[in-house]
């Protein structure tokens, strides 16, 4: 239960008690027995896609505050800054107020709130920023920024850039940048931290050249908002960028202190798809049983539906196209070759495949794995991971935080 006390306390009250909610760490349990549909995170690929991330930030020469608005886990935000030195447990980036009050519960002090901030939100921050949280909001508009500097209270404020995105932000060669920063200014207790962009029109690349390419314009865009600031008197120490397509191909981030990726740890289908990681490298999927045979239309259903793996079409997109996740071994998670989940109902999933399906492998009952197109989209239904090992087995649960 949050020990912030916000309307958010009464959220674990209202948890449902233990819901196949499997071992306690350090024990162990069969995948086959966990109730469906669950999520399940495949540690060594956690572990994996972290180091590597780590090992980038490092080669790039920034700090790494991972963006856990897809995990939503302590202890996944834990494996991406193993090792890491600094506030609390190390730096994290969150898109809700929830995720700021449930990382400072778990330790995190040091957490940036990637969205903008709107004045009825900054009683919340100011009790966290109380409750020992070194917390930096955003803004893009003068108006809020009048609003924080007549607060009263302190805030750390980050300026969000516009580097090609054009959701919000503003341009770093725009009047508006050093008009927000002069508002901000005006606050006794108001720091301008800084500026943050996101390159979130990364995701349209398909190739490293045009990934590298938004790369570069992601960091010139906030060294050069940086730059201003700093000529008109603003220290201007934080200069953040991040995405994983970015973070991935991004061949320097001279002038850059810190870089904010978060699917990476879990990866998912659209990833795999724009070259960002390999569909090996997915940690995340949602166990879900056969719950009935189509033999005549060569299709078979799951548990899992439209709740379950959302509704989220990402893959259509792309040259392959993934239908709503592909259906893997349960132990290995190896993907079924050409075996899909084509169709959704609300808790049904509709599998189909071009070759003859394996019914005799997969009865009524057995297991199977989803991986996710949008694993953002398809972990949000879930309030815990399940925690396999190499041999499929049940490790651990770990807890998710919702709400906003």
């Amino acid at each position: 239960m949050s020990k912030a006390g916000t309307p958010h306390k009464v959220e674990a009250m209202n948890l449902a008690a233990d819901k196949a909610a499997g071992p306690a760490t350090g024990t162990l349990m069969a995948l086959d027995d966990l109730l469906t549909p669950a999520l399940v995170l495949d540690a060594a690929r956690l572990h994996t896609n972290a180091r590597k991330m780590r090992e980038r930030a490092e080669a790039l020469g920034v700090a790494l505050r991972p963006h856990m608005k897809t995990a939503k886990s302590a202890e996944v935000a834990k494996a991406a800054l193993a090792g890491a030195k600094g506030k609390g447990l190390g730096g994290v980036t969150v898109a809700t107020l929830r995720e700021a009050e449930y990382f400072l519960d778990h330790g995190f002090r040091d957490i940036t709130y990637a969205v903008c901030i709107v004045p009825k939100k900054l009683a919340l921050v100011a009790t966290l920023t109380a409750q020992g949280a070194d917390l930096k909001i955003l803004t893009d508009d003068a108006g809020v920024a009048s609003a924080i500097a007549g607060d009263g209270r302190p805030f750390q404020v980050l300026i969000e850039i516009d580097c090609g995105e054009h959701r919000t932000g503003v341009a770093p060669d725009s009047p508006q940048l050093l008009e927000i920063a002069e508002i901000l200014g005006r606050g006794g207790n108001v720091t301008v931290a800084g500026v943050l962009t996101h390159a979130g029109h990364s995701y349209a690349c398909r190739s490293p050249d045009e990934m590298a390419k938004v790369a570069e314009d992601e960091r010139a865009a906030a060294v050069a908002a940086a730059a201003r600031l700093r000529d008109a008197g603003f220290a201007c120490p934080t200069v953040s960028v991040g995405s994983t397509p970015t973070a991935r191909y991004a061949k320097s981030l001279e002038g850059v202190t810190e870089m904010r990726p978060g699917v990476y740890l879990l990866g998912d289908l659209y990833q795999a798809g724009i070259g960002t990681c390999a569909v090996t490298d997915i940690a995340a999927s949602v166990l879900a049983s056969v719950i009935a045979h189509r033999r005549g239309e060569n299709a078979l259903l799951i548990d899992a539906g439209g709740l379950a793996l959302s509704k989220d079409r990402a893959t259509q997109a792309l040259p392959e196209d993934q239908g709503y996740g592909l259906v893997c071994d349960m132990r290995t998670g190896t993907p079924f070759a050409g075996v899909k989940v084509t169709s959704v109902h609300q808790e049904h999933g509709h599998v189909t495949a071009d070759a003859p399906l394996p019914f005799e492998k997969l009865p009524v009952g057995a297991k199977v794995r989803v991986l996710p197109n949008h694993v953002c989209m398809t972990a949000a239904a879930y309030d815990t991971f399940h925690v396999i090992d190499g041999q499929g087995r049940v490790t651990a649960t770990w807890d998710r935080c919702h709400g906003w």
